[in-house]
């Protein structure tokens, strides 16, 4: 079955100005994500991957380029619309857990404020719903300084998805977490994107985090550099992961080339070939393959 782009971000570009300078944190980048899909973006800090996920959740607008989610140009919506497209479409899970919980406040209470802001019906069966989905049936009369990290971040979760949103936005979700709760929060979120069929990003610099998902795509300098794509099936990889990221064969990396006919080589290449952002490189074509070699310039 074909699955619709939900997702879909065309030479996108977002520049933050202030009196004095420019800073480019998005320069071109492209990007597809279907309907349904779980799926990673990683990058170093200061690659542009919080800039596109506040896009993404309408919290922050696009300087240039194309930016659609569910048929809606973010771009040129109202300030009024946006505000309903962040409350009706995306629900945001913070790696922070104050921008999540009011922690003088039960967990069902925490779960029933988003419906209280749009007025839905019958609040408190589908907060007691969502706490049951998230296994926190028995904490629901719980506040924050009697639940666990990982306890917080699964109220978080059922927050997140009290409007029944269509995208799951998740930003750094396990980063205050342990690793065996890490395991429990990503599972979580596998049976939600399976059972409810929402579609989940997950922002994060934990390469071992993003193991957990099927496809990976890296942005480096604001733009897509590599995907990474799950030759292994899931439980196989949770029972072979290791310190060293992607080495040993769960994903296999494929370099991006975006509409303009640019692509990014990894930095670990960049690196090992001892290149700068100067460097020329003389391309190939041998055997129906595509040979890059650095150009002796002395």
């Amino acid at each position: 079955m074909l699955m619709r782009n939900i997702i879909e971000c065309d030479n996108l570009v977002k520049i933050y100005k202030t009196q004095d300078t420019e800073v480019v944190a998005l320069q071109g980048l492209n990007l597809e994500i279907q309907e349904g899909e779980m799926m990673a973006i990683i990058g170093n800090s200061g690659s542009g991957k919080s800039t596109l996920l506040n896009m993404l959740g309408g919290l922050d607008r696009p300087s240039a380029g194309r930016l659609i989610v569910d048929g809606r140009d973010l771009l040129k919506l109202s300030n009024k619309e946006l505000v309903e497209y962040s409350r009706e479409v995306v629900g945001f899970v913070w790696q922070n857990n104050a921008r999540n919980l009011i922690p003088y406040l039960s967990a069902l209470d925490n779960v029933e404020i988003p419906m209280i802001l749009t007025n839905k019906k019958a609040r408190r069966k589908r907060a007691l719903e969502l706490l049951d989905m998230v296994g926190l049936a028995d904490r629901r009369y719980n506040k924050l300084s009697q639940l666990s990290g990982g306890e917080q971040q699964r109220v978080a979760i059922a927050i997140a998805l009290s409007n029944n949103p269509k995208i799951l936005l998740a930003d750094e979700p396990t980063g205050s977490v342990d690793t065996r709760t890490t395991q429990s929060i990503m599972e979580l979120l596998r049976k939600l994107n399976r059972e409810l069929g929402v579609t989940i990003v997950i922002v994060t610099h934990d390469r071992q985090l993003s193991r957990m998902v099927n496809r990976v795509v890296a942005i480096q300098d604001g733009r897509t550099s590599s995907e990474f794509i799950r030759r292994k099936g899931y439980s196989e990889a949770l029972e072979e992961l290791i310190s060293i990221p992607f080495e040993g064969g769960t994903h296999e990396e494929l370099i991006v080339l975006d509409r303009g006919g640019r692509l990014q080589l990894p930095r670990d290449c960049i690196d090992k070939l001892g290149l700068s952002q100067k460097s020329k490189l003389k391309l190939e074509i041998k055997d129906g393959s595509i040979v890059l070699a650095p150009v002796d310039e002395a």
